[in-house]
């Protein structure tokens, strides 16, 4: 009855157009009308300091071989002062900001201009074009799924100069590292500051607009909810995707490149950082339609903190283990190797499988098999503001039963593993851990307060027949 239902509600909301139903949703959806004084001082908390972590972390590798407390530690004792570490910090080059240019230039035809055809070939990927989730102004965006394609000839590029034409180094990227880190910020900037410009003057739909009055929040979090240049040029979908995470596995490969040039040989905990963070990248890109459903496309807008965010934050703090290891060449014992490789494995297995059940559900209403057996579940009901009935299920069995965000588990389990990888001499490499145990807690925070308000009493039921949030018997 569930699914069927409210399909079948959805219909006729979408037919029956009226003051009333619309403007709630405008409420429910996207992020906040209203900024208080906590979130404003959270937002300007990030724009002020968030690019001077990322400076920070890239400057005490580059400066004090990775080291986080020795800049801390002259500047205290007056060894150094600021404009010291600054002058020693390379600028930016015309040859980054022409690598930067090219690269940003080339993922923009590979996005616009080429359409999907892994798709036609590769058993199971879904890709070309495919719908996106409805927006709270009732817009069904298309797009043209070649995430996976764009990967794929970047890749064969690079191993093709590599190894046959050699127009440049495979180094290139951390030999540049710096100077590329200003392009990067620019173009974050950049975007960011156009996006905003846009949603003011010529949004591609307005009523997918959302204005608080406050320039720093607006700026922080966006104003159009799915921003876009002509037919196909989403500007989410293109900065979530590409160039960040296109360049994630380069990045790691420059690394590796790097470490060969300077001790001779590619150390197995390198190689294990590219395998796994490998893994993760083509999984993101193999299930490019199904991220079109999730957080960053369905409820965010685009500003500050996914352009910038996806331009410099994303390439210079989740590569951060490779980074480290170019400087400390870590080579493991075999038994630490494979329990790195495992963890890291058993983590994707747990992060796909979770997502890969709760997909399965929904797209068959609880009619499948989960583990071989027909999957249990609540049956809840919520209201909605204009007060249409809906009908939803959630799933109690599988991993589902484990714990009710046991897909952040496994994401937990495989940055840990990566972290892992880099030994125990620095405390560097383990900011992505740290930084996603925040991230994730946080989230599942977030995600049931929002469950909570929504289905009242059935979520009090769910919590009591799943009582983890993310460890069994522990949280």
């Amino acid at each position: 009855m569930a699914a069927h239902q409210e399909k079948k509600l959805a219909q006729e909301r979408k037919h029956k157009p009226s003051q009333n139903d619309t403007q709630p949703s405008q409420g429910q959806w996207g992020r906040a009308w209203e900024v208080d004084w906590f979130s404003l001082a959270s937002i300007l908390f990030l724009l002020l300091f968030a690019p001077l972590i990322v400076y920070y972390f890239i400057m005490s590798c580059d400066q004090y071989q990775c080291s986080l407390t020795d800049p801390l530690r002259d500047l205290l004792t007056g060894n150094k002062h600021l404009s010291d570490i600054w002058n020693k910090t390379p600028t930016l080059t015309y040859r980054a900001a022409g690598i930067y240019c090219l690269w940003v230039a080339f993922q923009v035809v590979l996005y616009v201009f080429v359409p999907d055809f892994c798709h036609k070939f590769l058993p199971g990927y879904v890709g070309g074009v495919q719908e996106g989730a409805v927006t709270p102004a009732g817009v069904v965006n298309k797009y043209e799924i070649n995430g996976l394609q764009a990967w794929i000839i970047t890749h064969v590029l690079w191993f093709a100069n590599a190894y046959y034409f050699h127009f440049f180094s495979p180094t290139i990227i951390f030999d540049n590292w710096i100077p590329l880190l200003w392009c990067a910020n620019i173009l974050g900037y950049a975007v960011s500051t156009f996006a905003m410009i846009k949603g003011y003057f010529f949004p591609t739909s307005a009523k997918d607009c959302k204005f608080t009055g406050n320039f720093f929040y607006d700026y922080m979090m966006g104003i159009e909810f799915n921003p876009r240049i002509g037919k196909w040029f989403d500007f989410k979908l293109f900065f979530n995707g590409r160039p960040g995470i296109v360049a994630w596995t380069l990045i790691n490969l420059s690394y590796a490149a790097k470490q060969q040039e300077l001790y001779g040989q590619v150390t197995n905990s390198m190689i294990l950082v590219n395998v796994l963070q490998g893994i993760y990248v083509l999984d993101f890109f193999w299930n490019e339609a199904w991220y079109l459903k999730t957080i960053d496309i369905c409820h965010d807008h685009f500003g500050w903190y996914l352009g910038w965010g996806d331009c410099v934050w994303l390439p210079y703090l989740y590569t951060l283990q490779g980074l480290y290891l170019v400087y400390h060449p870590v080579q493991l014992g075999a038994a630490n190797a494979v329990g790195v490789l495992m963890l890291g494995l058993i983590g994707y297995y747990v992060f796909r499988v979770t997502n890969h059940q709760k997909d399965l559900f929904r797209r068959t209403d609880g009619n499948c098999r989960i583990w071989g057996k027909k999957p249990e579940y609540i049956e809840c009901s919520y209201t909605s503001v204009d007060g249409t009935k809906y009908y939803s299920k959630l799933m109690t069995s599988g991993f589902w039963g484990w714990a009710r965000h046991f897909n952040y588990t496994g994401d937990l389990l495989g940055s840990l593993a990566y972290c892992l990888a880099c030994g125990f001499a620095h405390i560097l490499p383990y900011f992505y851990i740290i930084y996603m145990t925040i991230l994730l807690t946080h989230r599942c925070v977030r995600d049931e307060h929002r469950c909570s308000s929504k289905y009242g009493k059935d979520w009090k039921r769910y919590t009591a027949a799943v009582p983890y949030r993310l460890i069994p018997g522990l949280f």
